[in-house]
């Protein structure tokens, strides 16, 4: 009886030093995929340089971006998409400062916004002169946006790009909100009619004729999306007229 006893402690020992190494090679190589996002192109590094119009500062969690000829008062804070490199949504987000804004782009915990939704807290503290906040985001980074938001109903108003709410937390918020996405995009056009649904019926839409997943920001191909007929030029540009049309009724 004593050779089973010991046999089986033995065994289960081995069981569960076994289930340990899986679980940590596991947690490894998570870690190790989400740390090695689709890379910034250089474009979009090209971006984070100062000049007349634009004062870029560089920080461990986030990237601002604000005009050096005004004073704003009204700022955005932006949650790039699941794993991509924050660096990559430089240039449209610049282009968002240079028509007044304080912008500002989070560098999130392991590249995903879902580990990092109250990433945006810190931020507010550092800018007291904003007087009205939007947040939103790209792809997941809505997502977390959307998760940010409806535990805090002051903010003024959030955007989607290529994006929608994780539930339906939002349906009766009185925070103005902008979907944008392109008619190319990877989710298709249902998944998007489906979850308006999660929003207030206030929302705006701007759709993009052509438009896919990728070109909301600048870092190559996306995996499974589909081939965008509008150019990556053409697409910014559309996104960030919507976006900078949606901030400026902030200010009303």
């Amino acid at each position: 009886m004593k050779n089973k006893r010991d046999t089986y402690i033995r065994w289960s020992k081995r069981f569960f030093l076994t289930l340990l190494v899986v679980a940590a090679l596991s947690t490894l190589g998570f870690v190790l995929w989400a740390e090695s996002p689709l890379p910034a192109a250089p474009e979009a590094l090209s971006a984070l340089e100062s000049d007349e119009k634009i004062s870029v500062e560089i920080f461990n969690d986030h990237i601002t971006f604000s005009p050096k000829d005004s004073e704003p008062v009204t700022g955005f804070i932006f949650y790039p998409g699941g794993r991509v490199d924050h660096r990559a949504y430089a240039a449209p987000l610049r282009a968002i400062a240079e028509q007044g804004f304080l912008v500002v782009v989070l560098d999130l915990r392991l590249n995903l916004a879902f580990f990092d939704i109250s990433a945006a807290e810190p931020i507010f503290p550092l800018y007291p002169q904003i007087q009205h906040w939007a947040v939103g985001g790209h792809s997941l980074g809505g997502v977390g946006a959307s998760l940010y938001a409806k535990e805090h109903p002051d903010l003024s108003g959030i955007v989607f790009w290529a994006s929608y709410p994780a539930d339906d937390g939002l349906k009766n918020s009185t925070m103005d909100m902008l979907s944008i996405y392109g008619t190319r995009d990877m989710a298709g056009m249902d998944k998007f009619k489906e979850t308006s649904l999660l929003l207030p019926a206030t929302t705006e839409y701007v759709v993009l004729d052509g438009g896919n997943h990728a070109q909301f920001g600048d870092y190559g191909l996306q995996p499974g999306d589909k081939e965008a007929t509008i150019s990556r030029t053409e697409q910014q540009a559309q996104v960030v007229n919507a976006t900078v049309n949606f901030l400026q009724k902030l200010n009303r």
